[in-house]
Order: C-alpha cells, then sequence, then structure tokens
C-alpha cells in the first residue's frame, strides 16, 4: 500500500490555539482572551453586513476595489498597492507562500505572533527565534541571528502578547541593516490604539524602497473579527505577486461592505480608542494595586505576571477566573507561563475581573467554582 505523507515542515507544525471562546456550561462569559474591539463594530457597519443578506447568491468583488479606494483615501495611499486578504492572517501566509521555501530561514523575535513559525514551516522553510530584551523585540538580536538564507523577517509592531513597540528610528535602522534580498513583514494589527508620538506603523518604510509590506487588520479597532478581513500595503511587484497566488474571491461581499462603513463614523472609531485608552490604564493601576507585575501596553490588552508562589500562579489564575466565566489568555504556548494576556473589555467587565483577581490573590488556597 502506498502512503501519501505531507510535506516536509508540516508535521512539525504545533497547531496554533487560539483565546477561549466558551465554557463547558451554558453560563454567560466575559471573553477577554482574544483582543477583540471592546464596542463591537461600528453600527454602521453593522447595518452594512445586513444590507448583503439579499445577495448572499453573488460572488464579491475579487479584485476588493472598492474597500482598497477606501483604505487608499482614509491613509493617502495608492489603492493600487493595497491587498486585501481573509484577515491579515492569509496574507501573511500568502508572503510566505511568495517568498520563502524549503532551505530558507523564516526569522522572527522570540515573543512574535505563534502563526510567524507556522507560516514559515507550512512552506518548508525553518523558523527562527530572535531573542527579545525586556519582553521587547531587539533589533541588535534580529540582526545577529540573520544568516545568508534569512528570506523574510515577520515583526509585529506593536507586538502581540506582550503589547510592547519599537520606534520609527528603530525600525528605519532594522530595514537600514538587513540585506535588501530580505522582505521586512510590519505586521501593525494593533496600530491604531498607538499614540506615542516616535510610532510609525510601517507605511513610510514601504514607501522608501521595494522590500517592505505592512499588513493591517480589521479585527481589532474596527471589531470585525468574525468576518476576517485585512489587508497589506506593499511595493507594487509584491501586490502583483499575491495576487497571482491568492483565491479569486478571499474576501466576502458582506466583509468587504462593513469594512468600507468602518472608515464612515469618525466618532465611534475616537470613542473606541477613548474607552481603551482610560480602562487600560485603569486596569493596569487596578492590577498593580494588587501586586502583579503589568507590562507597558500599548495596544488593547495587558500582559500580566504573577508569583508562581502560594498557589497564586498564572495557571491557578486562569483556571480561577474561568471559574468565574472569565475567559484570559494563557500564554504556556509563548514560553510565558507565569503570564496571562488580559484583553480590555467593557467598563463592568474590567471591574469583575478586578474583583475576582483580588478574592483569589486573597484566598491562601483559592476556591474554584463558587460565585
Amino acid at each position: 500500500m502506498v502512503s501519501i505523507s505531507p510535506k516536509p515542515g508540516i508535521s512539525d507544525i504545533i497547531p496554533y490555539v487560539g483565546g477561549k471562546s466558551n465554557l463547558s456550561s451554558k453560563r454567560k462569559i466575559i471573553k477577554l482572551s482574544s483582543n477583540e474591539g471592546a464596542l463591537g463594530p461600528n453600527p454602521l457597519a453593522i447595518k452594512a453586513f445586513d444590507s448583503c443578506a439579499t445577495s448572499l447568491h453573488r460572488y464579491p468583488d475579487g479584485a476588493a476595489e472598492d474597500l482598497r479606494n477606501a483604505i487608499g483615501e482614509r491613509y493617502n495611499l495608492d489603492p493600487k498597492k493595497i491587498i486585501c486578504g481573509a484577515g491579515s492572517d492569509e496574507l501573511l501566509t500568502l508572503l510566505c507562500r511568495s517568498f520563502a521555501g524549503t532551505g530558507d530561514e523564516v526569522l522572527y523575535s522570540e515573543y512574535g505572533f505563534a502563526m510567524y513559525p507556522i507560516m514559515a514551516l507550512s512552506v518548508g522553510a525553518k523558523p527562527v527565534k530572535a531573542p527579545e530584551k525586556n519582553l521587547s523585540a531587539n533589533v541588535e538580536n534580529l540582526l545577529n541571528a540573520v544568516t545568508s538564507r534569512t528570506k523574510i523577517v515577520f515583526l509585529a509592531n506593536p507586538n502581540n502578547p506582550t503589547g510592547t513597540y519599537l520606534s520609527s528610528s528603530k525600525m528605519s535602522h532594522l530595514r537600514e541593516k538587513l540585506r535588501d534580498d530580505i522582505l521586512l513583514v510590519i505586521d501593525a494589527a494593533y496600530a491604531e490604539f498607538v499614540h506615542e508620538g516616535d510610532y510609525e506603523p510601517g507605511l513610510e518604510l514601504v514607501n522608501e524602497g521595494e522590500n517592505t509590506v505592512m499588513t493591517r487588520t480589521f479585527s481589532k479597532i474596527h471589531a470585525l473579527g468574525g468576518l476576517r478581513l485585512g489587508w497589506a500595503y506593499c511595493p507594487q511587484h509584491i501586490v502583483d505577486a499575491l495576487n497571482r497566488i491568492r483565491s479569486p474571491f478571499n474576501v466576502s461581499t458582506p466583509a468587504l461592505e462593513a469594512g468600507i462603513a468602518s472608515f464612515s463614523d469618525e466618532e465611534f472609531l475616537t470613542r473606541s480608542q477613548n474607552h481603551n485608552d482610560f480602562w487600560r490604564e485603569w486596569t493596569k493601576n487596578e492590577l498593580m494595586n494588587l501586586g502583579l507585575s503589568v507590562g507597558p501596553s500599548v495596544c488593547n490588552f495587558l500582559l500580566v505576571c504573577f508569583n508562581e508562589k502560594k498557589n497564586h500562579g498564572a495557571s491557578s489564575a486562569d483556571s480561577f477566573l474561568e471559574s468565574k466565566g472569565i475567559l484570559v489568555r494563557n500564554l504556556t504556548n509563548y514560553n510565558l507561563p507565569n503570564c496571562l494576556r488580559i484583553s480590555i473589555g467593557l467598563e463592568e467587565e474590567m471591574k469583575l475581573l478586578i474583583d475576582s483577581l483580588s478574592l483569589f490573590l486573597s484566598q491562601d488556597t483559592p476556591v474554584f467554582g463558587k460565585d
């Protein structure tokens, strides 16, 4: 009998595990595990989504022309250098398929998005991890990890799950020191949450050369994670390459229409940003008052580190919160076993989180499953 085996690298992949979405019980949950937009989608996006109901039998515009034009108008970009996908994940995968393969290396930062090594292995490339410094990507460590086989550098800026970012000057230094034949991919999924003056999401670096790509998503500030919608800004030759291998109708009509409508209400976008700013800082202060260590996040989540002694470690905290119906992100698969990533939710959700953690930390032996 002839056995069928997957290509080299596929069997080495440990499947990605996302944030928990539900519990075995039917109780109402508070989901703070996936960094979703706390206020939900723009009402105009919901209306646009609903308007597509009677035309679901029609294929979408494969070129996503209207959405690319809307993105171009908002950010003053050439729509011809924009490509849309079923989430930025799809576009990152297409970049790997286009520019890396067997024998190549794909470089990423130590605590970068867990999909980067999976994407590399899926095309037969070797994922290479560069050490971070103080839970932040380190440019010199990335440069020191480059070899003659390096084809792609994936860098989330700001980074998930740490919440840290690199300044525009550090990003420019990285691009300057990388070889011209290495593609720098800047994953700026959380860019809209960042207000720091020395941050730039990557648009300038794309404009300055032919070997940098910036990806963005509608899943975070625009709260359209369920529709799977993302986009990339690229040099024209890279757009051309990705268009050759993407699926012909890779973005659904409801996603396209909701994405366009998401740009239509600036007040709602500002309200979402202000909500995140306030409750991120409030939650950080409350967590620190409980004696927990909290990272300096610029995103819509916090990295919280626990003391592993006295039954008050991250794993126990995760289980305790789950017993209260609160879902957060365990980071064992990121090699951060003493940390949890906690998304910023609604006011009542964050207050219940703090009350629950206060109870957890006050008990010598935490009692689970009792409200």
